[in-house]
């Protein structure tokens, strides 16, 4: 096992021995580990999963994959492309940070794992809980879409909905994680996760040959993705895989976007707005009004020269229809990053589509 530590205040603690969060400061943890170079070369022959990628991933050899990763790359216009990640298991991205947190918990032999979510991730996290035989319970936003309702049932695990927003069902679900015996499968605290996210970088390197356009952009809530993408980055260019870093381009519903906010006033962190009532936005997945990684989400864009564009539900709604057209069918969420489509026409760039449609419907 490897050690946790705190980008805050530089708390350590081994992985088999940790809480869920810095002890001291309550802070989501990161991982001391230095990933390997990937070679191209190396790669013909390998699992067609997110596993090739080994010298890059803190675990190895699992036991609970489902063979998530290596989704389409598609061309929709001369510069933009779509990632197919709905194209996963469970129908969202979320797969590939869920299998890192479902192949730890089952090393460490919990005797339950949590989760919450607005259903994506917990959808994943109680599918590869359940490949890999451990109890799972998913707290999620009692508005939460019926069909991710049901897909979390499906899988077997406990579902606790809880009343009120995203942040209730977050806070519902930590005072559940310090009970004894468990495993909170946070894809916010936990950087497993973020290290099986990165591999999205890893698969555009591959599948452009050895580069990467000169924009990424991603759907940013509590920004795993982005976070991810930002670590594969660091990794490819300090090992001289790629010359430079593309700029990262985070993209929030103009409904719920302290992030966007925080970036354009210049700030470090977010904006301290009390009594700011949360609006609703079709974009349930990235509608997260205070995301505990902030000050990581806003360095890593601006290191990259990126920015933060926000989207209205007018744009989402003709977005998840453009795309339909096209022969796409992506949820609300998904299609935040297409609804930005445009605002980067002078250069070459990926946009994901993150979650299936089937999991909300058409917008109305």
């Amino acid at each position: 096992m490897m050690i946790y530590n705190c980008p805050n205040c530089a708390t350590n603690s081994p992985v088999e021995s940790a809480p869920w969060c810095c002890p001291d400061c309550r802070g989501p943890w990161d991982l001391e580990f230095e990933a390997g170079p990937v070679s191209l070369k190396f790669l013909a022959g390998r699992v067609n999963s997110l596993w090739r990628y080994e010298e890059a991933l803190p675990l190895a050899r699992p036991t609970v994959s489902l063979g998530e990763g290596r989704t389409p790359l598609v061309a929709l216009t001369d510069t933009v492309s779509v990632k197919l990640d709905f194209l996963m298991p469970t129908l969202s991205f979320k797969d590939r940070g869920a299998v890192m947190l479902a192949e730890l918990a089952r090393r460490l032999s919990p005797r339950r794992v949590i989760a919450d979510s607005s259903g994506n991730a917990g959808t994943a996290v109680a599918a590869y809980c359940a490949r890999a035989g451990l109890d799972c319970t998913v707290y999620v936003p009692e508005a939460t879409s019926a069909k991710k309702v049901e897909q979390i049932r499906a899988h077997g695990a406990q579902l606790e909905l809880v009343p009120g927003d995203r942040e209730a069902t977050a806070a519902a679900a930590r005072a559940a994680a310090d009970t004894p015996g468990t495993f909170y499968a946070s894809h916010v605290h936990n950087p497993y996760f973020l290290h099986g996210t990165k591999t999205y970088v890893y698969e555009l390197w591959e599948d452009l040959g050895g580069r990467l356009p000169e924009a990424i952009v991603v759907p940013v809530g509590n920004g795993t993705l982005l976070l991810g993408a930002s670590l594969a980055l660091d990794e490819l260019h300090s090992h001289g895989l790629i010359d430079r870093r593309p700029a990262l381009i985070a993209v929030q519903a103009e409904a719920v976007s302290p992030l966007a906010a925080a970036f354009h006033a210049g700030a470090a962190d977010l904006l301290d707005a009390p009594g700011t009532a949360l609006a609703a936005t079709l974009a349930e997945g990235i509608a997260i009004p205070r995301p505990p990684r902030a000050r990581q989400i806003l360095r890593a864009v601006r290191e990259t020269g990126g920015t933060f564009l926000t989207v209205t539900e007018d744009q989402i709604r003709a977005a998840q229809r453009d795309l339909a057209a096209r022969g796409l069918f992506v949820e609300s969420t998904g299609v935040a990053c297409w609804a930005a489509a445009g605002t980067w026409t002078d250069r070459t760039a990926v946009v994901p589509l993150c979650g299936a449609g089937l999991k909300t419907g058409l917008a109305p």
